[in-house]
């Protein structure tokens, strides 16, 4: 694949400087860096993750940067804080998810390319707690110290990836002295199995950090798209941001617009003669080659075109980057929508308006309840309806249920609140789930069932369209009139403003599906999805927080024996599956109220709120120990795993916090462990 290689420094390297710099000194010093490093680009251009940079602007920064803030260690303090400037959110939950310092340092080389086309990297040796790199410029530039210290301090960060403590780095070799590369020899500090026992790391967790910093840029993402108003801004925007989701050398969106002859072609860091004739092969058939991530931009009324990362030969995605890619290109189809409806309706000034509101409250609406009450709201002013409704699908019952009414009385309201539509009983939402096809409905030719439902709410005529993610079946937003109040033409226009509006609602729901699920991942063990320590020490300092004077919670704290035996013998693969039968266990042990947590490793503990006094956690540990006594399957093979539980409750004057209830039951714990054991074997 031809890129263009003056795109040799990512923007993602030069935003992460820029917000350095005005961090510790302010705009001021960020427009002096500018002056001093004769850099004719502006701050928010260069801030601009889709856009690269060569390698000469790059040092001139690093250069002006290190004068302006007098500090010869300023390089490799802003590679230190690559996790508070802006490194990319996806890279670090990648990273994070491969486990371990060592195995991050194994694709570092891989990742690098995301930042630089100019160096190669190499992991000539890696341990459990050491690593020795090569980075040798390539030829044809001129090694720069500034460099080689902001690399010094990307490296040192990896192990902060894990909330372990820098690492220490020794470089005695560098391409700057005459050396053929520069070599580092890497140390960090090996994870306690006791989280008291840790010294200290950075205050926040990275990874939940990224999580955090991806709901945010999807939700801007989302604000800022539907606030454009011409197709064109929405392009340019859509690759903008598309290097918020993934960072790649280079970038082309071609879309197909209704209404207009050619494709419409924006692109970043191609050669402007690639730039069309990939755009065609895009529409053509969307494949691009290995080297290549291609999402659709599709809504659920219509496919636009298709937007593509690429990326140089050999030099593929990291992880599964076209999941969040793909939720970008699902705003960016939406925003497509409705700018084209706008440019369709300009002269309905009021209707575009409130169409523009609409977007923007949904943009902020984080729960489908919270969808379906801006949609239903804003309903009547777009469609000019006089009630409006919106019924979610619950696949597992198989029924529609009311999640948002509008223009109804309070009666009405409760009617339509009550009911459910099932597809045995309602022929219409039958044809709606097979055929995806909008309805207009008239009460008086409906089905028996729907008819009732419509004298009660008082709606003589209502159009209702599907809401679609792919194809994926939502729910059904509706509009409806009283009698005589309906417009004589309903397939026409109105049937196209409410497909708007169901378009956008099935946007919104489909975001707040992935903000739940990310969510979920911040706050749940990924093998076995039980809450993990953040959520376990919540539940726990809730319980404490609420205990009542007649009693309070307890604490169980469950250690595997035998689970090294057990990855040791049959494989990580079976000590997963052996992690994720005793969660089971567990869940069906303990009582409804109880929260059951993965702590780390083999380690589980347990909060039992409202507790009559330490003989009820007792009672229940003795329960947790039972479930262990019947065996194990784990690859078909019969396997005995027990476990030790220690116990902590309160006193009777109570006091103690979370933390320290907790220590005491792994203490409990330990002492049960060498009870079991037996005792030591007396020195000769």
């Amino acid at each position: 694949m031809e890129i263009d290689m003056v795109r040799e420094t990512s923007g993602a390297t030069t935003g992460g400087l820029i917000r350095y710099v005005r961090g510790r000194a302010g705009d001021p010093a960020v427009a002096e860096m500018l002056h001093r490093a004769g850099v004719d680009a502006t701050v928010e251009e260069l801030e601009d993750q889709s856009r690269w940079w060569s390698y000469d602007t790059r040092i001139a920064l690093f250069a002006a940067a290190t004068e302006v803030l007098d500090d010869r260690r300023t390089m490799f303090q802003v590679g230190r804080a690559v996790l508070e400037t802006g490194l990319a959110h996806s890279l670090i939950i990648l990273l994070r998810s491969l486990g371990t310092p060592r195995q991050v340092f194994s694709q570092l080389p891989r990742a690098v390319q995301k930042f630089s086309s100019t160096s190669t990297m190499e992991i000539l040796e890696a341990g459990p707690t050491w690593a020795t790199i090569r980075y040798r410029l390539h030829d044809g530039y001129e090694h720069s110290r500034l460099d080689c210290d902001y690399t010094q301090g990307l490296l040192s960060i990896v192990p902060q990836i894990f909330t372990l403590p820098p690492a220490e780095i020794v470089h005695e070799e560098c391409q700057s002295d005459g050396h053929a590369a520069c070599i580092y020899r890497l140390t960090w500090q090996r994870r306690s199995r006791l989280p008291w026992r840790r010294r200290p790391g950075p205050p926040v967790d990275p990874e939940l950090v990224a999580l955090r910093g991806q709901l945010r840029v999807l939700q801007s993402a989302a604000s800022e798209l539907v606030t454009s108003e011409d197709v064109d801004t929405v392009l340019a925007r859509i690759v903008a941001l598309a290097a918020e989701a993934v960072l790649a050398p280079a970038y082309v969106l071609a879309v197909r617009v209704h209404g207009r002859g050619a494709p419409l072609v924006h692109g970043a860091g191609l050669p402007p003669e690639r730039l069309e004739e990939l755009a065609a092969q895009l529409l053509e058939d969307g494949d691009l080659g290995q080297d290549a991530v291609v999402v659709d931009i599709a809504s659920a009324r219509r496919s636009h075109g298709r937007l593509a990362a690429l990326y140089r030969p050999g030099d593929a995605s990291m992880g599964d980057e076209a999941a969040m890619l793909a939720a970008y290109a699902g705003h960016a189809a939406a925003a497509i929508d409705l700018v084209t409806a706008l440019e369709d309706a300009r002269t309905e000034a009021d209707r575009a308006g409130a169409l523009l509101a609409l977007s923007h409250e949904l943009a902020a609406a984080a729960a489908p309840a919270e969808v379906a009450e801006v949609v239903t709201a804003a309903l009547p002013r777009v469609v000019g309806c006089t009630r409006a409704s919106l019924l979610l699908w619950d696949a597992g019952a198989g029924e529609l249920r009311t999640a948002g009414i509008a223009g109804m009385s309070d009666e009405q309201a409760t009617v339509m609140r009550s009911a459910t539509l099932r597809p045995e009983e309602t022929p219409e939402l039958l044809g709606l789930l097979t055929d995806r096809d909008p309805l207009v409905v008239d009460e008086a030719t409906s089905s028996p069932h729907l008819r009732a439902l419509l004298r009660a709410v008082g709606s003589a005529h209502v159009v209702a369209v599907p809401l679609l993610a792919g194809p994926t079946f939502l729910g059904v937003a509706t509009a409806g009139w009283q009698a005589g109040a309906a417009p004589a033409e309903l397939e026409g226009d109105v049937l196209a403003r409410l497909r708007g509006v169901g378009d956008q609602a099935a946007t919104a729901l489909q975001k707040a599906r992935l903000l739940d699920t990310v969510r979920h991942q911040a706050t749940h063990d990924a093998l076995t999805g039980l809450p993990n320590r953040v959520l376990f020490m919540e539940r726990l300092e809730t319980a404490l927080a609420g205990a009542g004077p007649g009693g309070g919670p307890g604490v169980l704290f469950c250690d595997l024996d035998g689970f090294k035996a057990v990855n040791d013998s049959l494989g990580h693969a079976a000590g997963d599956e052996l992690l994720r039968q005793v969660s089971a266990r567990l869940r069906a042990a303990v009582r409804p109220g109880d929260t059951v947590g993965r702590l780390s490793g083999d380690e589980f503990a347990v909060v039992l709120p409202d507790l009559a006094g330490p003989g009820d956690a007792r009672a229940l540990a003795d329960r947790i120990r039972a479930c262990f006594d019947e065996p194990f399957r784990l690859e078909g093979t019969p396997v005995r795993v027990g476990t030790s539980v220690g116990v902590a409750v309160p006193g009777p004057g109570g006091g103690r916090d979370a933390d320290a209830l907790l220590r005491e039951a792994d203490a409990a714990m330990y002492r049960e462990k060498q009870r079991r054991a037996g005792p030591a074997p007396a020195a000769r």
